[in-house]
C-alpha cells in the first residue's frame, strides 16, 4: 500500500519532537493525530507541505510544522515535503514562479542578476518582487490542491485494490476448502 512506501522514508517520531527548531511548539506535538498517518492527515499534509515549500522564506520547515499543528496533519509529512525547494531546485522553481507571476500581472521579463547580498535582494524587490511572489503563490496553491487530490485518488485506489485482493484471497481459500 502507498501508506507503507511514503512511512519508510520519514523520519522518526521521537527525532523529529527533539528538534531544537521545533521546542516552540512545546505540549502542542504531544497531539497524536500529528503522528498518525492515515488518508486524511496524509492529503492534508502533502497539501500543507507542497504549499509552503513554495512561499520563498526562511525556515520553511517551522512554518509547515505550524500549520500541520494548526490542521491537526501528519507533521514529520508536510516537514519533509517542504524540502522540494532546496538547494539544488530552488533557483529553477523560483524562476518558473517569477515568469509565471510576470506572465499574469502582465510584466516583460526583467533580465536579472542574482547575487547573494541583503542589498541586491532589497534592491531587486521592486523590480521582481510582486511578480515572483504572486507566481509562487499561485504555483504553491495550485500544487497544494493537486497533491491534496492525487493522494486522495491514490489512497482510495490502493484501498480498493487491497479490498479486491482479500476478496480474491477469500474466495480461492473457499474453494479450496470445499474441494
Amino acid at each position: 500500500m502507498a501508506k507503507n512506501l511514503i512511512k519508510k522514508y520519514l523520519p522518526d517520531t521521537e527525532k523529529i519532537k527533539q528538534h531544537p527548531s521545533l521546542k516552540i511548539f512545546g505540549a502542542l506535538l504531544h497531539d497524536n493525530n500529528l503522528w498518525h498517518f492515515n488518508r486524511r492527515s496524509a492529503r492534508g499534509a502533502f497539501a500543507v507541505g507542497l504549499f509552503v515549500a513554495l512561499i520563498p522564506m526562511p525556515f520553511q520547515m517551522v512554518l509547515a510544522a505550524a500549520l500541520a499543528i494548526l490542521f491537526r496533519v501528519n507533521l514529520p509529512l508536510s516537514v519533509a515535503l517542504v524540502w522540494i525547494t532546496n538547494p539544488l531546485t530552488m533557483g529553477p522553481i523560483f524562476f518558473i514562479c517569477y515568469q509565471l507571476g510576470a506572465l499574469i500581472l502582465g510584466h516583460p521579463g526583467h533580465h536579472v542578476e542574482p547575487q547573494i547580498s541583503v542589498s541586491w535582494l532589497i534592491d531587486s524587490l521592486d523590480t521582481i518582487g510582486k511578480p515572483f511572489l504572486l507566481g509562487s503563490l499561485v504555483i504553491g496553491c495550485t500544487l497544494s490542491a493537486l497533491g491534496y487530490t492525487l493522494v486522495d485518488y491514490f489512497w482510495c485506489l490502493s484501498a480498493k485494490k487491497s479490498w479486491q485482493n482479500r476478496i480474491k484471497k477469500r474466495q480461492s481459500e473457499t474453494e479450496t476448502d470445499s474441494l
